[in-house]
């Protein structure tokens, strides 16, 4: 039983389901990225350059006979959208964030020359 135990324990941390959660969306998000690309970016951006190139998919493009560049473009592509995408996320959540005032700083007390005249004085009364 020891060891089950420990599985579970290992399995439901919360670093392993934030990893499955994360693993999970961002193939999610690979797909709308993908959709994206190839419904939005090609036809509005890229579509004049491909009719002109006789192409219909970015990926197509091949030159000297087979070396097809036209994938590395697309995956180029993507890649920025993505790094920009993800910047914008990752600005708004900032945004979002509360920002922690900053802690008050903690009333002086008296130093020690201070502490001892006091002690020194309360002596004296004392005698």
């Amino acid at each position: 039983m020891g060891m089950l135990q420990e599985f579970k324990e290992f399995a439901v941390k919360g670093n392993v389901v934030d990893l499955a959660v994360g693993v999970i969306i961002g193939g999610a998000f690979g797909k709308i990225v993908s959709s994206f690309i190839e419904d939005v970016i090609t036809p509005l951006i890229l579509t004049p350059a491909l009719e002109a190139a006789n192409l219909s998919k970015i990926e197509d493009l091949t030159i000297f006979g087979g070396v097809k560049y036209g994938m590395f473009m697309s995956a180029v592509i993507n890649f920025l959208i993505i790094a920009f995408v993800l910047f914008l996320m990752i600005k708004a959540i900032n945004k979002l964030k509360k920002e922690k005032p900053a802690e008050e700083a903690a009333p002086a007390g008296p130093t020690q020359e201070e502490l001892l005249t006091q002690i020194r004085d309360l002596l004296k009364k004392q005698n």
